[in-house]
């Protein structure tokens, strides 16, 4: 009887094995129905429980089975997407840059009326400082006092401050505009040129790139105005601020021009958000656009006779209003079907400020900064070492404005 118990129990446990083989195999084996997403193929009834006697759990047939795991799959979500003809709206998010836009173009206002005071103060101080030097005759003590400092440099020293000097006679020849334009394109340039670090990229893109989908939407709304990624684009916006520069810097002065092209990048991003938003198309957008748009119609509208021209057709020219019309017109057409070469938003409102502005802008806001520079003078007033009110502290510094 013992070769007996040897033979069942080695029966029993060949079979134990080849069944535990077979369900391992079948547990790790992925089925191209399983991979593609059809239904699975039904379980069927383990044979060991049935070999020991286990009564077999009872449900459903398979094909039951199945067809309500497959309906309750298809039960549609609720949080699904939108059907094609209703775009997403996200005019929520779009409170706090509506306020942002406001609170900057009031502080960019306020700081430049600040700045004008201050610029205007420290000429007056620096002119009368000449005048007294000349009527104690100090300046020819200066003279030779410079003369012998001279004489003890170095060969290479007096190289470098010939060098300085003749790039201080340069910047000295530009106008106030196109050295205003020429620091504008210096903070492009090194903007430009971080986009070239692949380890700034996803800084760049995060703060440099406006898109109202994005968590950070308050800040690029500005940084995205001396934002470029190509150098064609940079370039073209570039020669269009250098070549208006002179003509609006003389029309409101540094101060006053620093302000509105500064409120109008973040005016014209704002018009952007607010487009992007009613038509679903969120997409990053990026460059000063917006705001040469805006010198570029303040100059049109304040000199509409004005002859323009184009570059590589010297031959074409054309009035200032006309080209203001046309730009506007080609804009409008490809916001209206949809074009996406250009953020013809931002252009669109960066136009409509500029015309804006010197229509009605610079009457309602610039010309009411005398309360802020008063304030402001008697704040300086009171601080040790303040002297009175220099004369003309509320004026325009001797600038046309545009007419009221």
């Amino acid at each position: 009887m013992a070769w007996r118990g040897y033979f069942v129990k080695w029966t029993k446990t060949e079979c134990i094995n080849s069944v535990s083989t077979v369900s391992r195999g079948s547990r790790f084996t992925l089925h191209p129905q399983q991979r593609c997403g059809f239904r699975k193929e039904a379980r069927k009834p383990e044979t060991w429980k049935r070999d020991r006697g286990i009564p077999e759990e009872t449900g459903p047939p398979p094909s039951e089975a199945a067809d309500a795991v497959v309906s309750r799959k298809a039960v549609p979500l609720k949080s699904g997407p939108p059907p094609p003809g209703a775009a997403p709206r996200h005019t929520g998010k779009l409170f706090k840059p509506f306020m942002f836009t406001i609170g900057f173009t009031g502080c960019s206002f306020g700081a430049a009326a600040i700045l004008q005071y201050e610029s205007l103060k420290s000429r007056v101080k620096t002119a009368k400082d000449e005048a007294e030097q000349e009527k104690n005759g100090k300046a020819s003590q200066n003279m030779t006092y410079w003369h012998n400092w001279w004489n003890q440099l170095t060969d290479f020293q007096k190289q470098v401050i010939l060098l300085m000097s003749f790039v201080d006679d340069f910047w000295s020849s530009l106008t106030e505009g196109q050295q205003m334009a020429t620091g504008i394109i210096a903070v492009n340039a090194v903007v430009l040129c971080c986009w070239r670090i692949p380890s700034m990229q996803r800084f760049m893109v995060k703060y440099f790139t406006a898109n109202p989908a994005s968590k950070t939407r308050c800040l690029p709304m500005l940084l995205s105005t001396f934002s470029h990624y190509s150098i064609i684009h940079m370039a073209a916006n570039m020669y269009v601020l250098w070549t208006f520069s002179s003509s609006i810097v003389s029309l409101l002065g540094k101060e006053q021009f620093l302000a509105v092209y500064l409120s109008a990048g973040v005016i014209s991003t704002m018009v952007s958000y607010l487009c992007k938003t009613s038509t679903g198309r969120l997409h990053p957008s990026l460059g000063a656009s917006g705001a040469i748009m805006t010198v570029l119609a303040a100059v049109c509208t304040k000199m509409p006779e004005a002859k323009l021209g184009i570059i590589l057709l010297p031959m074409v020219s054309f009035t200032a209003g006309n080209a203001l019309k046309a730009i506007v017109a080609m804009d409008a057409a490809g916001l209206i079907m949809g074009w996406r070469l250009f953020d013809h938003a931002a252009h669109l409102g960066g136009a409509l400020f500029g015309v804006w502005y010197v229509a009605y802008g610079h009457k309602l806001m610039w010309r009411k900064r005398e309360p802020l520079v008063k304030a402001w003078h008697s704040l300086r007033s009171q601080a040790p070492g303040g002297r009175g009110r220099p004369g003309g502290s509320g004026g325009d510094g001797g600038r046309p404005g545009p007419p009221t």
